[in-house]
C-alpha cells in the first residue's frame, strides 16, 4: 500500500521522475512480518511540502499562480519569457532583443498545490502517469481546484525452497508459503480551499480497495482510505490536519517509504492507523524553522485484537470506534533536510504512543484485558554519497535503521530491528531506479513464546530477514519490480516443521494514472 521527494522544484524534473519508486514496493514492503499477517507499508523522498515551500515562499507562489492561468499542454515544457532583456541600438532607437537563454517553465508546476499535504508519503504528481493530462481532463479539473491521483499495486511471492511445506490456503501461515498475489488500489482527490482565503487549505477524499489470496493480512475491503481537512497557521509555521487519517504516511517512515522488506508492524500493533484503517484523528506539527520539527496525534486506536480484527468489524472505515478501541496519543520529533548541490539528504526522528485500548495478555488471551500500551521508536536515514549533485542532488547512495518497541506482555512484538542501504539513480542510463537491500530482526514477546512451549508448541523467539530488491521505472507511470527475501523463522512465534526457512521470489507493478 506504500515511500523521495514528490514536492521537488520545477526546474528538477527528472529528480520528479523518481517520486513512484517507494509505492513499488508498498504491497510487499514489510514481507518479513506480512508473511505473519501483519500490514504493509505503502510507499519517496519524504521532503514535508509545507517546510519545503517556506525556502521559495514568495517565488514558487507567483510562478503557481502564473501558470495556472495558462493553457498548458504536457508533457513539452514551454519557454518562459527571458529573464535578461538587453537593449540593442539601432539609430536613435532601442529594441529589445530575446536572449537565446530562455528559462524552462515545468507544465506540471500548476498541479503541486493539488497533491496531498501534511503526510510524508508524498504521492505522484501527473507527471508520473500514464495519462498525465491528455484530453485536457486534468486541467479542466485543477481549473475549477480539483487533483486526483490513482494507482494499482500487485504482487506475486512464492518460497522457492523445495520442501517448503505447502498448505491449504485456510491454513496458510506466511506469505509466499503458497504463491500468493495481492492487489492493492487507489483512489485520491483533492480540492483546494485557497480560493476562499484558507492557508493552504486542502480536503482530501481517498478510497481502497484490497485483494488476497491469502486471507489473513487482509481481508479483503472496499471503503475509505482518507477524508482529512489540512491548512497552515502562522506562515506555515503550525500545520493541522484532522479527519479519518492513515497516520502509517504521517509518522516514521522512511526517505523512500515502502521499501521492500521495511515496515512498521510493531506500531501497527499498537494501535496506529494504516491505509486500510484509517481512524479519526487531530494532527499537529509545529516547524522550528525549516528543519526542526515537533508532530503530535490524538487518534481514535484501530482494535486492540489486530488488523483483521479491526476491517471485519469496519470493512468501510468510518466506523467511529471498534469493541474495545480508545484513544491512542503520538508524538514524533525530528530534523529534516533535502538534498541540494553538497547537501546530503537527511532525516532523523524519533516519537512514543500511548494507547488507552484495553488489550488482552498474549500470554493468557482469557485474562482480564489490560489498558496502557504503548510504543516508541528512533529512526534515521542519510544520502551518504551523491551521484548527480549540481542537477540532481536526490541520485546517490542512501543508508539507514530504525528501532522500535512495545511491551511483551500486550504485543507480539516486543522489539524490531532494521538496517537498510538503498541507492536511488545510481546507474546513469535508469536514473529513476532504485536498488534496496534492508536487514531486519523481529524479537517475539518473550510470554508468548513461553506460553506456546508449554503448549508443546514448536516456537521460535526472534525471525531475521534480508531482502534485496531492484524497482525500474518503465514508462511515465508504470513500475516494476524484483525481489529476493531470505527468511530464518518466517511465521510468528510458532511454526511446523520443514518451515524454518524461507526463500521468497517477490514480483510487483505499479500504474499510477
Amino acid at each position: 500500500m506504500a515511500a523521495l521527494s514528490f514536492y521537488l522544484r520545477p526546474r528538477e524534473k527528472q529528480c520528479r521522475l523518481l517520486i513512484g519508486l517507494p509505492l513499488a514496493a508498498c504491497l510487499v514492503g514489510g514481507s518479513v512480518l506480512a508473511q505473519t499477517g501483519s500490514g504493509l507499508d505503502p510507499s519517496s523522498h519524504p521532503v514535508d511540502q509545507a517546510s519545503k515551500r517556506r525556502k521559495t515562499c514568495h517565488r514558487a507562489e507567483k510562478l503557481r499562480i502564473d501558470l495556472i492561468h495558462q493553457a498548458i499542454s504536457p508533457p513539452v515544457p514551454a519557454p518562459a519569457s527571458s529573464q535578461a532583456v538587453p537593449l540593442k541600438e539601432s539609430g536613435n532607437a532601442y529594441r529589445v532583443v530575446q536572449t537565446r537563454e530562455q528559462n524552462t517553465v515545468d507544465p506540471f508546476a500548476r498541479y503541486d498545490h493539488l497533491r496531498e499535504k501534511g503526510a510524508w508519503l508524498n504521492i505522484p504528481g501527473p507527471a508520473d502517469t500514464i495519462d498525465q493530462d491528455k484530453g485536457g481532463v486534468r486541467s479542466a479539473l485543477a481549473d475549477v481546484g480539483i487533483g486526483y491521483i490513482g494507482w494499482t499495486h500487485n504482487s506475486f511471492a512464492n518460497n522457492l525452497l523445495p520442501n517448503a511445506a505447502r498448505s491449504t490456503i485456510a491454513n496458510q501461515l506466511y506469505m509466499g508459503q503458497n504463491p500468493t498475489f495481492a492487489s492493492a488500489n487507489f483512489m485520491i482527490v483533492t480540492y483546494d480551499l485557497r480560493r476562499f482565503g484558507i492557508a493552504d487549505g486542502q480536503i482530501v477524499i481517498g478510497a481502497e480497495h484490497q485483494y488476497w489470496t491469502w486471507d489473513r493480512p487482509g481481508p479483503d475491503r472496499v471503503g475509505v482510505n482518507t477524508l482529512a481537512y489540512y491548512q497552515t497557521f502562522f506562515d506555515r509555521t503550525l500545520e493541522l490536519k484532522l479527519g479519518y487519517l492513515r497516520n502509517q504516511n504521517e509518522f516514521t517512515g522512511t526517505l523512500f517509504g515502502g521499501i521492500t522488506g521495511s515496515n512498521m508492524s510493531a506500531l501497527f500493533q499498537a494501535g496506529m492507523s494504516t491505509n486500510a484503517a484509517p481512524r479519526p484523528a487531530v494532527n499537529l506539527k509545529y516547524n522550528f524553522g525549516d528543519r526542526l520539527y515537533n508532530k503530535v496525534s490524538v487518534q481514535r486506536s484501530i482494535s486492540p485484537d489486530g488488523l483483521y480484527a479491526h476491517i471485519t468489524e469496519d470493512p468501510i472505515g468510518l466506523n467511529w470506534s471498534t469493541a474495545n478501541a480508545g484513544i491512542l496519543l503520538v508524538e514524533e520529533a525530528g530534523y529534516k533536510s533535502k538534498a541540494a548541490a553538497g547537501v546530503h539528504d537527511t532525516w532523523l526522528r524519533a516519537g512514543v504512543g500511548v494507547n488507552s485500548s484495553r488489550y488482552s495478555n498474549v500470554a493468557d488471551p482469557k485474562h482480564q484485558r489490560e489498558s496502557g500500551n504503548n510504543f516508541h521508536y528512533i529512526a534515521a536515514d542519510r544520502q551518504l554519497w551523491q551521484k548527480d549533485a549540481s542537477r540532481t542532488p536526490s541520485r546517490g547512495i542512501y543508508g539507514g535503521f530504525s528501532i522500535m518497541g512495545a511491551p511483551p506482555d500486550l504485543n507480539s512484538i516486543s522489539r524490531y530491528y532494521e538496517l537498510r542501504l538503498y541507492a536511488k539513480g545510481a546507474i546513469d542510463s535508469r536514473p529513476s531506479d532504485l536498488i534496496a537491500l534492508v536487514a531486519s530482526n523481529t524479537s517475539w514477546s518473550k510470554f508468548a513464546v513461553d506460553a506456546a512451549l508449554a503448549k508443546g508448541q514448536l516456537a521460535h523467539r526472534e525471525t531475521t530477514a534480508i531482502t534485496g530488491t531492484y524497482t525500474a521505472r518503465l514508462a511515465p507511470g508504470i513500475y516494476a519490480g524484483v525481489g529476493l527475501s531470505y527468511i530464518h523463522h518466517p511465521t510468528s512465534i510458532t511454526h511446523r516443521p520443514q518451515m524454518e526457512h524461507a526463500l521468497n521470489l517477490v514480483v510487483s507493478t505499479l500504474i499510477f494514472f
